[in-house]
């Protein structure tokens, strides 16, 4: 998995990576080459006291060192260059990827993990893939060149390394082993706390009206301390690895010094030899140890990858048609037997309903908590799909519609408006760019919420935050209104959208609407019955079945479930 989305992600940039493989060979190659003329100076200039070769090799080696400093920093620019422009491209399609999802797919892996999945697990893999560029290239050269120069050099310690090289293998195996599981709890846990800190943060105002932030401090705190043992453990193997590979390296050095000052001693070696020898065996360890840090950079990024792929390779349930069906009647809204359940339930949330709202008309949907109100109308603009039945928008079914044109069409008011940081007017023509300063002040008059806005500082300049948390309930839903009237759509959706109004805002905000927009067909979920009384046609839910469909007065006179509703709060006149 690891392997196939570096592949993907990286083949563009595959120019980047030759020039890192040629600057790192030249790298490499340098430091392979000093030694032997460190061993030459010794032997020829140094054993003969010649000043003059002493000086030209010595200066032929700082040009080496220089070169080989200057390919160092040009491989890594192309090496982090290529990875992070990857890690950019990943990033972008796993949030293309996520914002086609339906609730049904972001339920399924969670809000936290997908921000996990797209900022940490992506950084896992981008750090792999600059650091491999680079050390998957050097490790295996030095460890090779070395072995090959140290033969050269004297074929008679060569047994050292041969012995020394396969136990450090051994050691780094075994520890990189036990990483693994370890590195796949600790993301699942990373998931958990990013979990609950986004719970406390959305919620903080249910956290304090409750007085539970202690508890949840102490939630918080569990969370952490399990992902804190986690890391503690990793880190245990991870400074084991370490003293135990220095501890090899000396052991070795200590044997090439031992066994080759013997040889030095009869005259079989050089002592610039021996120091060239050692410096190889420095340089095949050093290789070993590079190849045992990626070794544990890997497990780490496969986990993160696999957890990318499986975002990717998430087949959104809401598919968009490859040629998308033009709208033939717009501003109609018809449902057909239309039947909605989640997968493996027992029973439908909405089944069988049937009506049609033509264009202009309102029509209100209510009944009682859990009748299926919120997932009946988000079946309009395809937030689900129906599993049986159909839903028509324009006169053409949602599923084969041209999905852009489906959604200009409709303009979403949701229960819980959400405004994004950035200013009044911003938020405003979230759905309509081009909208002008008029058009987004006679949308705010529409929705009754010029006056705030005229009193706010700057006016549409206005900054708004995160979630528009710096207004209040009832401002973010008249500015949640306002932003789908600029969007200028032939059908409104309102899901129980006027909650949060008091009852003369309420009614000036339905006024205007009915006088302004008279040609856009209004679709409104609503809990009071003072909203709806003047609908063109109310459907009435209970248990997701449609119970009553007809006016006001009709259904007064035909519907036991409405007539219950509209008692409860309108009292005994209403009978």
């Amino acid at each position: 998995m690891l392997g196939k989305l570096l592949i993907r992600y990286l083949m563009p940039y595959r120019w980047l990576l030759l020039g890192v493989l040629l600057f790192q060979i030249l790298a490499v190659g340098g430091s392979l080459w000093l030694p032997r003329l460190n061993a030459e100076i010794i032997n020829n200039g140094v054993a003969k006291a010649d000043t003059g070769y002493i000086w030209s090799h010595g200066v032929f080696m700082l040009l080496v060192s220089l070169g080989q400093i200057v390919a160092s920093v040009v491989a890594t620019y192309f090496a982090a260059r290529a990875a992070m422009s990857a890690g950019r491209d990943i990033r972008l399609d796993v949030f293309d990827k996520v914002s086609g999802f339906s609730e049904r797919e972001v339920s399924r892996f969670g809000a936290g993990s997908l921000i996990t999945r797209n900022t940490n697990d992506v950084q896992q893999v981008q750090m792999l893939a600059m650091m491999g560029a680079t050390m998957l290239i050097t490790a295996p050269l030095l460890a090779v060149g070395g072995i090959f120069f140290a033969i050269n050099e004297d074929i008679g310690l060569s047994w050292i390394i041969a012995v020394a090289a396969p136990i450090l293998l051994v050691v780094i195996g075994f520890i990189v082993s036990r990483m693994v599981p370890l590195f796949r709890s600790w993301q699942s846990k990373l998931d958990a706390v990013n979990r609950i800190l986004r719970e406390q943060l959305t919620g903080v105002r249910v956290v304090r009206a409750f007085v539970r932030e202690d508890i949840e401090a102490e939630r918080f705190r569990e969370a952490n301390t399990d992902i804190m043992i986690v890391g503690r453990k990793v880190g245990e193997l991870f400074i084991l690895l370490f003293p135990l590979a220095m501890l090899l390296v000396n052991i070795t050095v200590v044997g090439v010094i031992w066994f080759g000052g013997i040889r030095v001693d009869n005259g079989d070696m050089q002592i610039g030899s021996l120091f060239a020898f050692m410096a190889y065996v420095m340089q095949v360890f050093f290789g070993v140890l590079m190849a045992s840090f990626m070794a544990i950079m890997i497990p780490r990024a496969a986990v993160s990858a696999e957890r990318i792929s499986d975002v990717l390779a998430t087949d959104a349930d809401l598919e968009r048609p490859v040629d998308g069906l033009v709208q033939t009647a717009p501003g109609t809204v018809e449902f057909r037997d239309a039947t909605f359940a989640y997968p493996g339930a027992e029973h439908p949330v909405v089944e069988g309903i049937s009506f049609r709202a033509e264009p202009g008309e309102t029509v209100a949907v209510v009944g009682s908590t859990g009748a299926g109100k919120t997932t009946l109308i988000s079946l309009i603009p395809r937030l689900f799909d129906v599993t049986g039945g159909q839903v028509l928008v324009g006169g053409v079914d949602v599923r084969e519609a041209d999905a852009d044109g489906l959604w200009k069409s409709i303009g979403l008011v949701p229960q819980r408006p959400f405004l994004f940081t950035g200013t009044i007017a911003s938020n405003l023509r979230f759905g309509r760019e081009d909208a002008t300063d008029d058009e987004l002040w006679r949308a705010l008059e529409i929705a009754q919420g010029r006056d705030f806005v005229e009193e706010m500082e700057g006016r549409l300049d206005a900054r708004v935050a995160q979630g528009g948390t710096n207004v209040s309930g009832g401002q973010r839903q008249r500015l949640a209104i306002a932003r789908a009237i600029v969007h200028n759509p032939r059908v409104l959706v309102f899901d129980d959208s006027f909650s949060a109004l008091d009852l003369t805002t309420d009614a000036r905000l339905r006024q205007a609407l009915w006088r302004e927009l008279p040609e856009v067909t209004k679709i409104v979920v609503a809990q009071r019955i003072s909203t709806i009384v003047e609908a063109d046609r109310i459907v009435v839910l209970d248990d997701g079945r449609a119970v009553g469909i007809g006016t006001h007065d009709e259904l007064l006179e035909s519907s036991q479930t409405y007539r219950e509703i509209v008692q409860s709060q309108l009292g005994v006149e209403a009978k």
